[in-house]
């Protein structure tokens, strides 16, 4: 108990010991810990919370380090949700983190409890995925915080909080009214979004290392180091754009604050 105390000593003076207490009890459930959901992470747990479950199949690519809190030069190759784990808990040891390497998916969802949370932060790149996350956990009792589409930005003083249905110049948040209303099966209930209405054009050249085998340091022989910086596991995305780290952060701030914020609220009224 003592390290807790000495950690959130400025955030217990701040909101309160009611608040810090409400925050240490909640449960949270992120899914992608990329350039928002890591910088998400980082900020919930430094904020107090005490159990937190990070969600994210992906290995650390030498492209992410421009925006993601774990990737350095020395975790490239590792996976994502590990490497983020061991940040977190070097923040507070006390704290419960379950790091799961897994795609939310039809074959997988039921396998995340996602009813067993008191928040669930979207920070999903893929629309299929993201689209059944919204679906699935709009009809639980969580509050639901979702990212938009973060890549293509410059300006930070661009970025707003909206319900979905009030989110305006995003692509993301438009192609994802399309697949709701093409399916005819909506959100149960309204939910909060990170966007910006700023859309820039890339002006470099998408590069790809052209490498196809297998680079996972577990695979047989295992990859050198030399392999491991000059790969890029994201190459075979169907779209890449460029992003940058002060943008992705502020995303993940955000809806950090957005959860804090809620919990304060509530304790207040």
């Amino acid at each position: 108990m003592g390290i807790e105390k000495g950690i959130f000593r400025r955030t217990e003076l701040l909101l309160g010991n009611d608040a810090l207490t409400e925050i240490e009890k909640k449960r949270v459930i992120v899914f992608g810990v990329g350039g928002v959901g890591s910088w998400c992470a980082e900020s919930l747990v430094r904020s107090g919370i005490m159990h937190i479950t990070i969600v994210d199949s992906d290995r650390i690519c030498i492209t992410n380090i421009n925006r993601q809190l774990m990737a350095t030069t020395k975790t490239v190759g590792q996976v994502k949700v590990d490497a983020l784990k061991e940040r977190l808990l070097e923040i507070n040891p006390t704290a419960e983190v379950n790091a799961m390497q897994e795609i939310y998916t039809e074959e997988t969802a039921e396998s995340f409890h996602i009813e067993e949370y008191d928040y669930i932060v979207d920070a999903i790149d893929s629309l299929k995925d993201k689209v059944l996350l919204i679906l699935n956990a709009t009809n639980t009792d969580a509050v639901l915080i979702s990212a938009m589409g973060a890549a293509l930005k410059l300006d930070p003083t661009k970025i707003k909080v909206a319900e979905f249905w009030k989110v305006r110049g995003c692509p993301l948040a438009a192609a994802l009214r399309r697949k709701f209303k093409h399916s005819k099966t909506f959100p149960k209930k309204k939910f909060k979004c990170i966007f910006s209405e700023e859309l820039i054009k890339n002006r470099g050249v998408n590069k790809s290392c052209g490498t196809e085998k297998c680079l996972c340091p577990k695979a047989a022989g295992g990859p050198g180091r030399e392999d491991l910086l000059n790969h890029e596991w994201c190459s075979t995305k169907a779209q890449i754009n460029g992003t940058l780290a002060h943008i992705t952060a502020i995303y993940g701030f955000m809806i950090s604050g957005l959860i804090i914020q809620d919990i304060c609220e509530k304790v207040s009224e």
